[in-house]
C-alpha cells in the first residue's frame, strides 16, 4: 500500500489511536473519525478518574494529527465513502472499523419513561467519559449508589465510589463476583476487599426495576420485593460490540463484525479491530488484543516486515502474515486512594485456563493475613493459567512463561520461585 491510499478508521479509542499511530510511524497517513468531544483517552482508567486519583487530561491518548469529530452515520461501501451526521462526506479506499462496543442496559422496570431513550436523572452507565463524568459530578460524601453487576466493571465502579465517600450496594445477579475471570478462592478476596471497603455486596440478587419520581431515581427494586434507596444508579451489566454500522452496511455480524486473519470483513475493502471485531467465533473485549489487531493490521496495510505485535503485553500470534488470535490476560490494578475510605492496592490478574481438567497439576498458594492469592494449572508440563490477586510482582514472569508455552523443568524449582518472588514484573 502506498502512502497515498486513503485509509479511513472510524473509533479513537484505543485500537483506532493506536492503528493511526502505528501507520503514520510506517509511512501510511489515516485519517481518524472520532464521535466524542474529548480527546482520545484510555478508557481502562476510566475508574481512576472516577476515584479522584487522575484527572481526565492524565489519562489522555497522543491525539492523531488527521482527528476528524463526527457520528459516522451511513457506509456507502458503492462509491466508498463515510458519510457523517453533519453531512461530511468522506472517500476512502480502505474503510477500518474500530467502533469499540456499547454498555448493555438491561430491561429494568422503569429505566426509560414511555417514549423516552434518556436514562433518568442519577442513573448512569460507565463506558465513556462523558459517563465518568457526569457520575463523578453526582457523587457526594453519603450518596447512596446502587451498582448494578459485579464484573471487572463494576467492581471497579463499586471501589471508586466507595473511595468518594458513596455508601455503595453491589448487586450481582451471579453467585461471585467476576465469576467470568476468576476462581471461587480470588472472588472471595475481592469481596472482602470491598466490604472492607465499606461495600455491601449481594450475589445471587437480579434487580427487577427502577423507580423515579419527576425523572429522577429514588429507589432500586429487587426481584425478592426487597427495596434499596438510591441517589445514583450505575449500570456496569457488561458491553455488546458496536457493530451497527456495519449490519446497516450489508457486512457479515455474528457477535460481532466477522473477520478474518487479515482483519478483513466480508468487504475486502473494509476491515475491523478491537472490540467491535468477532475473529475465529471469538469477540475479546480487552484492551491487548485490540493494540494487538491494530499492530498487526497497520503491517498489512503498510507492506511493513513482521514486528509480531511486541510491546502489547501479550503473546503475540499476529504478524504481517495475518492475526490467529491473542493470548489475552485480565488485569486490574486500583492503586491505594488518598480519602480516609480508601483501602489498600487492589491487584489482580487472570489469564489462560484456571480451572484444571482431570490430570492437570495445580500449585495454590494462599496468605490470609496479607490477602493474597496464587493458582496457577499446569498440564503435561506447561503452565496452561492462573489467577493471582494481592502483590502481584510475579504476574509479568508468569504471563511470560505462560505465552512461551514451553516445557517447565520437572523439579517445579522455577515455577515456584515465581509464584513466592514479589520482585518486579
Amino acid at each position: 500500500m502506498t502512502s497515498n491510499t486513503r485509509v479511513v478508521v472510524i473509533g479513537a479509542g484505543l485500537a483506532g489511536v493506536r492503528l493511526a499511530r502505528r501507520l503514520g510511524e510506517l509511512g501510511v497517513s489515516a485519517v481518524l473519525v472520532g464521535e466524542e468531544e474529548h480527546s482520545p483517552y484510555n478508557r481502562v482508567l476510566l475508574a481512576e478518574v472516577l476515584a479522584g486519583r487522575y484527572a481526565p487530561e492524565v489519562i489522555a491518548l497522543p491525539t492523531p494529527e488527521r482527528l476528524t469529530r463526527g457520528r459516522v452515520v451511513h457506509i456507502d461501501r458503492a462509491l466508498r465513502q463515510v458519510h457523517l451526521a453533519d453531512d461530511t462526506v468522506i472517500a476512502y479506499d480502505t474503510l477500518v472499523l474500530a467502533t469499540g462496543s456499547n454498555p448493555v442496559l438491561p430491561p429494568l422496570r422503569g429505566l426509560f419513561a414511555p417514549g423516552r431513550h434518556e436514562l433518568p436523572e442519577g442513573v448512569h452507565a460507565f463506558r465513556t467519559m462523558d459517563d465518568c463524568l457526569g457520575l463523578s459530578g453526582a457523587v457526594r460524601r453519603g450518596s447512596r449508589a446502587v451498582v448494578i453487576g459485579g464484573g471487572l466493571l463494576g467492581v471497579s465502579a463499586a471501589r471508586a465510589l466507595a473511595e468518594r465517600g458513596a455508601q455503595v450496594v453491589l448487586a450481582q445477579q451471579g453467585e461471585r463476583l467476576m465469576e467470568r475471570q476468576l476462581d471461587p478462592s480470588a472472588s472471595g478476596l475481592v469481596l472482602r476487599h470491598l466490604k472492607g471497603l465499606g461495600v455491601e455486596v449481594h450475589t445471587e440478587s437480579r434487580v427487577r426495576g427502577v423507580r423515579c419520581v419527576e425523572g429522577a431515581v429514588r429507589s432500586v427494586e429487587m426481584a425478592d420485593g426487597y427495596t434499596l434507596g438510591a441517589d445514583l444508579v450505575v449500570l456496569a451489566c457488561g458491553v455488546r460490540p458496536r457493530a451497527g454500522l456495519a449490519q446497516d452496511a450489508g457486512l457479515a455480524v455474528h457477535k460481532g463484525v466477522i473477520v478474518d486473519d487479515e482483519l478483513r470483513t466480508s468487504d475486502p475493502h473494509i476491515r475491523a479491530i478491537g472490540d467491535c471485531a468477532q475473529h475465529d467465533g471469538q469477540v475479546y473485549g480487552l484492551a491487548a488484543p485490540a493494540l494487538e489487531q491494530a499492530d498487526v493490521l497497520a503491517e498489512l496495510l503498510a507492506g511493513a516486515p513482521s514486528a509480531s505485535a511486541a510491546g502489547t503485553g501479550t503473546g503475540s500470534a499476529g504478524s504481517a502474515a495475518g492475526y490467529s488470535g491473542t493470548r489475552a490476560l485480565t488485569r486490574l490494578t486500583l492503586a491505594t486512594g488518598s480519602s480516609p475510605a480508601a483501602a489498600g492496592p487492589l491487584d489482580l490478574a487472570a489469564f489462560g485456563e484456571h480451572t484444571p481438567l482431570p490430570g492437570d497439576d495445580v500449585v495454590q498458594l494462599t496468605d490470609a493475613t496479607r490477602g493474597t492469592y496464587r493458582k496457577v494449572v499446569v498440564r503435561d508440563d506447561r503452565l496452561v493459567g492462573g489467577v493471582l490477586v494481592g502483590e502481584l510482582g510475579t504476574v509479568g514472569a508468569l504471563a511470560r512463561a505462560w505465552e512461551g508455552a514451553e516445557p517447565l523443568p520437572a523439579d517445579g524449582a522455577p515455577l515456584l520461585h515465581l509464584l513466592t518472588n514479589d520482585g518486579g514484573s
